[in-house]
């Protein structure tokens, strides 16, 4: 590379470094730092899910539902109050030699209490209840999967951060490193060991690790807000991110989680309960074809004063108590198309459990193999680091006796640079594969 083609590159980077030191440096005066646990995070973002909340509040809706249903076993009632005035202009008849002459108005008052009980009707009522017990039950275990959901946000929130916040130390460590470097050479240049060219790369590899910072701060500052927001804490607040120590987790075979994915997802159960709720459907339906049976009892105050207060002689009371039976026959041939619709909903709960179970299935082998596969990997990248500890310090030491050249020393750096960054992603990786592996198995928040 020409020396003028270098200088260009310098000065872009070095613009590129002073907007990395302007973010650095630019910090909002309320804002904070605060080192948080994943366990802190979890609790933080749990207790300010507004999704749990609305879980909740359509848990609530559910159980009034039941509630409801309950009600509508009780016997119904209702009570009524009336005034009538009838004006008679032609009040006179005749039979023949005699007639009858009516009043030219009259006045009515009109009472009535009545109280309703059905006694049976197919045992709807008690399928109704079933049914509605049932779904509320179903609504919570809609709410443990929105909690599995959040908590799995958070984590996965929790270990970007921390691979960003790793990224960054890396960083810092080799711009420790480069500067020694540009030190040496700058030195080995006053004294002609070495050309100006072999200065100027070393500079130029630490602008591009600058331009890395840079990228990686914008990263942090976005991940670190949006985790704020998450966590219900002030939008200032910086984070910084404990040691992760769960890549250090073995994995038990794959029918251990297949195993426990079939015992503990929430879907199994939900499923299971929509069959219950299709198989009592059917029965309700069923019960169309059932008579009915119904109590009744009512009481009526008819008053034929203009005056409302009951006086002897001008009212009566009349008081009736009854039991109704009642078919609707038809049902016998309108309710067999109605029983064929609810079984094929039945039959449908059962095909979307076969679904579920696949695709269930292959959540739990692709997390698992993912895992396995980051556990391999931060093996690997462990021998490549001691690998590449071990050709920077060979390339080190002939380049300080001038055996080896600028280019090949600032390449022994760039690749333990890369294995430093590649070992901590892989463990942060590794970290969240183990989670997700659990997330499929159900078992995130037991």
């Amino acid at each position: 590379m020409k020396p003028s083609l270098i200088n260009k590159a310098l000065k872009a980077a070095g613009s590129a470094a002073l907007l990395l030191l302007a973010l650095l440096v630019t910090n909002p005066a309320a804002a904070q730092d605060r080192t948080i646990t994943l366990e802190e995070a979890l609790k933080l973002g749990i207790d300010n899910s507004k999704v749990l909340k609305l879980s909740q509040s359509r848990i609530d809706q559910a159980v009034s539902q039941y509630e409801q249903a309950k009600d509508r076993s009780l016997p119904t009632g209702g009570a009524s109050f009336g005034y009538n005035r009838a004006q008679i202009p032609a009040n006179k008849l005749n039979f023949g030699e005699e007639s009858l002459r009516l009043p030219t108005s009259a006045n009515a008052y009109l009472g009535t209490v009545s109280l309703n009980q059905v006694i049976f009707s197919g045992n709807k009522l008690k399928y109704a209840r079933e049914s509605t017990t049932l779904l509320t039950e179903i609504s919570r275990l809609d709410a443990v999967n929105d909690k599995d959901q959040i908590t799995y946000g958070i984590i996965n929130a929790y270990y970007n951060l921390y691979k960003v916040l790793q990224s960054k130390k890396v960083v810092q460590q080799n711009l420790n490193t480069i500067d020694a470097q540009i030190k040496q050479s700058q030195r080995f240049f006053d004294q002609g060991l070495v050309t100006k060219n072999d200065v100027l790369r070393f500079q130029l590899q630490r602008s591009n690790i600058e331009l890395n910072g840079i990228d990686l701060e914008n990263n942090r500052r976005i991940i670190n807000y949006n985790m704020n927001i998450l966590l219900g804490l002030p939008e200032g607040t910086e984070l910084n991110i404990a040691q992760i120590t769960e890549a250090d987790r073995g994995a038990l075979p794959l029918s251990a989680y297949l195993d426990s994915a079939m015992t503990n997802r929430p879907e199994f159960k939900q499923s299971e309960l929509r069959s219950q709720v299709a198989d009592i459907n059917i029965k309700n339906v069923k019960a169309n074809v059932n008579p009915t049976l119904s109590a009744s009892a009512a009481a009526y105050y008819v008053g034929v004063s203009a005056n409302p207060i009951p006086k002897t002689g001008n009212y009566i009371t009349p008081i009736s108590i009854g039991l109704t039976l009642g078919w609707d026959f038809g049902s016998l041939w309108t309710n067999k198309n109605k029983i064929t619709e609810a079984k094929l909903q039945r039959e449908e709960v059962i095909i979307n459990r076969g679904i579920t179970t696949d695709n269930v299935k292959n959540e739990v082998n692709q997390s698992y193999q993912n895992y396995k596969a980051a556990l391999d990997k931060i093996a690997l990248l462990q021998t490549s680091i001691n690998q590449a500890n071990e050709n920077n310090r060979i390339l080190e030491s002939k380049y300080k006796s001038n055996i080896s050249s600028a280019t090949d020393r600032a390449d022994a750096q760039t690749l333990l640079y890369q294995a430093e960054i590649n070992l901590e992603l892989a463990k942060a990786d590794a970290g969240l594969a183990y989670y997700t592996l659990i997330k499929a198995t159900g078992k995130l928040n037991k």
